[in-house]
């Protein structure tokens, strides 16, 4: 129900947006979410936003870099990467929680896209 596209191969300091898109007629009444996993490591949190759009939260190491934004009309949701730094390295999630607040567990979201992975280079 939810395609994640748009990662790929930059160089340090570059830019990548990613998408989600969902196929859900529901998508309007869901947070949504991108989390990240980098090889041998847990999967985090990195940013959500609330079913609306207004209310945005984001991962301390992403802050001032990274931009979540969604368009209900679309249903797909977005990650503006930019200043992108060799930790940034990861597989991309999208997901959707069906409640309101601000979680950051991944066990509070329902659904779940396949992944994109962004390399970022030194």
């Amino acid at each position: 129900q939810l395609q994640a596209s748009g990662g790929g191969l930059v160089q340090a300091g570059g830019s990548l947006r990613l998408s989600c898109a969902a196929s859900a007629s529901s998508f309007a009444n869901y947070a949504m979410g991108w989390f990240r996993q980098a090889p041998g490591k847990e999967r985090e949190f990195v940013a959500r936003i609330n079913d609306a759009g207004w209310n945005k939260f984001y991962q301390d190491s992403v802050k001032g870099r990274f931009t979540i934004s969604r368009d209900n009309a679309k249903k797909t949701v977005f990650l503006q990467m930019n200043s992108l730094k060799p930790e940034d390295t990861a597989v991309y999630y999208c997901a959707a929680d069906p409640a309101s607040g601000s979680s950051r567990q991944p066990y509070d979201y329902t659904y779940w896209g396949q992944g994109t992975q962004v390399t970022v280079s030194s």
